[in-house]
C-alpha cells in the first residue's frame, strides 16, 4: 500500500471518528447550545418533548402542559445546598426578567430531599435573588425527568415543546441568553 492511501485512510478515519464524538449524544444526555431545528412540533410522549406533567409553584399557581403550549419553557432542578446552583440562581433571574415578556416561562424545580419549609424558602430566595417560580419536587415530575440526580440539571423546550437543551451543571447568562435569544427571536 502506498504512503498516499495509508494517509488518506487514516485521514479518513480520523475524520469519521470527528463526526461520530459531535454528533453522537453523550451517555450523561447533555446536548451542547447550538442552532435549535425549525422542525415540526415534537410527537407527544417522546423522550425529547416536555413530560405531559403539571408544575404547581410555591405560590398556587399551576403550569399545565396546556398553558406551557406555545411558550419556551426552561426547568431548572436545583437543590439549597448545591453550590453551583447558588451560582446560577442569580443569571438565571436576570434571563427570567428579560425574556418573560416574550413568552419563556422558569420553573426551578426544589430538589431538596429535606423539607425546607416556605420561610425558609423565601429567605433563601431573597438571598440569593431568585425572581422566578419555585415548583417542589413532586414524584410525577422526578418520573417524567427520569430521576434527575445531579445538580444543577437544567431542560430548556422550545415553543412547540422539543427539548433543545439538557444541561447537567450550572449555565453561564452567556449562553442562557444565547439559546433563548435563538427560541425567542430577540
Amino acid at each position: 500500500m502506498s504512503t498516499k492511501a495509508l494517509v488518506g485512510i487514516l485521514l479518513a478515519g480520523t475524520v469519521g471518528v470527528i463526526i461520530f464524538f459531535f454528533v453522537h449524544p453523550s451517555n450523561d444526555r447533555t446536548i451542547d447550545i447550538g442552532t435549535p431545528n425549525a422542525g415540526a412540533a415534537c410527537v407527544k410522549g417522546t423522550s425529547q418533548c416536555m413530560p405531559d406533567v403539571n408544575y404547581i409553584d410555591t405560590t398556587g399557581k399551576a403550569y399545565t402542559p396546556a398553558s406551557l403550549t406555545g411558550k419556551v419553557v426552561v426547568v431548572n432542578f436545583w437543590a439549597t445546598f448545591c453550590q453551583p446552583c447558588k451560582k446560577e440562581i442569580p443569571a438565571f433571574s436576570r434571563a427570567y426578567e428579560k425574556f418573560k415578556s416574550k413568552g419563556v416561562v422558569f420553573l426551578g424545580v426544589l430538589s431538596d430531599s429535606n423539607q425546607v419549609d416556605d420561610s425558609q424558602l423565601l429567605n433563601f430566595a431573597s438571598d440569593f435573588e431568585m425572581s422566578y417560580p419555585v415548583v417542589r419536587m413532586s414524584s410525577d415530575i422526578n418520573v417524567s425527568y427520569h430521576y434527575p440526580d445531579r445538580l444543577p440539571t437544567t431542560f430548556v423546550f422550545d415553543k412547540t415543546g422539543k427539548q433543545v437543551l439538557s444541561q447537567v451543571g450550572a449555565l453561564s447568562d452567556s449562553q442562557l441568553d444565547s439559546l433563548l435569544e435563538q427560541l425567542t427571536g430577540a
